[in-house]
Parts: structure tokens; C-alpha cells; sequence
């Protein structure tokens, strides 16, 4: 008997064994992979040319998930994500269509694999997953790995829908600051949040009123998700009586916030809104608050 061609789309994570159910089944498929290196930007694609999942493309986070031209960028910060009709352009050229379902993955802990997540709900299309576990869960299960450039694919349908993810700016997060209508949640490391080190931006601390929660804390040791109910637990813990709904992500400049964003959702608590500037923008505009603790 043959087995059943998915027809619920993947919205968050996807496992090792559904990916591979997925292309036995030859379902619209497109894997990307997102690896990269904030202190090296050439090592990501050099790393996909090693070794990556047979037939993913590679999604660079300085040419494809961001951009410094200043006409097309949409927020300030160290990666500003470019316009939505930028990126559905790109998509469109390595064959993403409108009934695609999307896999991305990378080998740093989902570090940067939820950011090309969020831009594709941004952009309105809801059937994206991470893979759990990434290209280490795929390699210990054996597989297919292939080296080299990617394939080149026919050029697809992907067209804009309306966002399925909400974007909050500068101007709005610190008009909210002090009437208790937003959660914010910073995902970078407990030392940068309390502002002990600051290697990449040039103010330290955080913004003032955030709490914080590191995004690895969303993986267990074998770098897989935890649980929802385990995430559940710990945002819980996290927010308090906050409303889940009214959570904002930040990071740096947008990219390891992410994880939270997806996790949360695991979690059962809804899509949380991102502030994708961060802290790269905060910090470099003038009159914004910042806080040491």
C-alpha cells in the first residue's frame, strides 16, 4: 500500500523522517540552507559547498535575507531586511511556487535558519518548517548529502499574500515602552543582555523593561526543540501573567530572536510579533533609552 501524500502543510518544525517521507512522495519541495557565520560571512557558503542536503539551495544571510541598500531595506540595523517584494523576487527565481513547501535548516542551532521562517510568514506564506535537528540530525540519519553549487532550478510562481507575521519598528516599541502594552524578550546571551560585553554593536545593555531568554535555551542537549510542553513551562516562567499575545523578539539585528518567535508557536502561544532592527538599531538611535543590569 502506498503511503498518503501529505496535504497539511509544515508551519514550524519538520523532522529528519517527514523531510525524507516528504521527497519519497516527490511533494513540491524546496530546502534552503541557511548557514552562516556573523564573524566570518564567507565561511556559510563555504560550508554549503562541503556538504549539505542533496538539492537545497543556499539562503546567505548578507545576500539574500538582508540587504545595505538603503532604498530597498525596510528597518535600520546590522542586517535590515529588504522589501517584501525583494525577496518574493528571489524566491520566485529559485523556484519557490505558491503550493511549495519550504524545509530550511542550518548547522549553528537554528541560529539562522528562522530568519528565512519568518521572512517567507512575512511574505504570506504560512507552509515553512526548520528541521529539527539540522544538518547534524540529517547526516546521523543518513541522509543524502551532496557538495558543491547548488542546482539550478526553473523559475517559480511565489507571489505575495498578506503577512502572517507582524513586524514592530523602532518607533512603535519605544512608544509602548511604559504603558505596560508589550512583553519585550531579548534572545542574545545573558552576558550581552546585561551589558558585561558587547562585541558587535557599540553600546551595551539592553532595552530597558526586556527580559531575557538566550534562544539556545529553546534546544535540548542533542540539539533538538524541546517539548511544547517544556517550552510552554518555561515561557510561563518567563512572561509571568504577561499576555503571550503581546510579546516582541529582539536579538542583535533580528536573526537569533527568531528561534524564540518559533518556539513560542511549538509552544502553543501563538505567533509573537518580531522586532527585527534589535539592538543593532535601538543602541545607534538617538534618544532611545538603554539599560545595564
Amino acid at each position: 500500500m502506498s503511503t498518503p501524500t501529505q496535504t497539511v502543510p509544515f508551519t514550524t518544525l519538520i523532522s529528519v523522517t517527514q523531510l525524507q517521507t516528504l521527497q519519497a512522495q516527490g511533494a513540491p519541495l524546496r530546502v534552503f540552507d541557511c548557514s552562516f557565520d556573523l564573524m566570518n560571512p564567507a565561511k556559510g557558503h563555504a560550508q554549503f559547498v562541503e556538504q549539505h542536503i542533496a538539492g537545497a539551495t543556499h539562503a546567505d544571510l548578507d545576500h539574500h535575507l538582508a540587504t545595505h541598500d538603503d532604498t530597498l531595506r525596510v528597518n535600520g540595523g546590522r542586517h535590515p531586511l529588504p522589501q517584501r517584494e525583494v525577496l518574493a523576487a528571489w524566491l520566485q527565481s529559485v523556484g519557490v511556487n505558491h503550493d511549495t513547501q519550504v524545509v530550511v535548516y542550518d548547522r549553528h542551532g537554528m541560529n539562522y535558519c528562522g530568519r528565512l521562517w519568518w521572512m517567507l510568514k512575512w511574505c504570506g506564506h504560512n507552509a515553512v518548517a526548520a528541521l529539527d535537528g539540522g544538518l547534524q540530525a540529517w547526516v546521523a540519519a543518513g541522509g543524502a548529502t551532496a557538495s558543491g553549487e547548488a542546482p539550478v532550478h526553473t523559475s517559480g510562481n511565489f507571489a505575495l499574500r498578506e503577512p502572517l507575521a507582524q513586524l514592530v519598528d523602532t518607533a512603535t516599541l519605544a512608544a509602548h515602552l511604559n504603558d505596560g502594552s508589550q512583553t519585550i524578550v531579548d534572545a542574545r546571551a545573558i552576558a550581552r543582555y546585561r551589558g558585561e560585553v558587547e562585541p558587535l554593536d557599540p553600546v551595551a545593555g539592553h532595552i530597558p523593561g526586556a527580559l531575557n531568554r538566550p534562544f539556545s535555551s529553546n534546544l535540548n542537549a542533542a540539539g533538538f526543540f524541546k517539548s511544547a510542553d517544556e517550552l510552554r513551562a518555561e515561557f510561563a516562567a518567563l512572561l509571568g501573567h504577561a499576555n503571550p499575545a503581546n510579546v516582541v523578539h529582539h536579538c542583535g539585528s533580528g536573526v537569533s530572536a527568531v528561534p524564540n518567535v518559533l518556539a513560542m508557536e511549538v509552544a502553543g502561544l501563538g505567533r509573537s510579533a518580531l522586532y527585527a532592527g534589535s539592538w543593532s538599531e535601538w543602541c545607534n538611535t538617538p534618544g532611545m533609552p538603554c539599560e545595564k543590569s
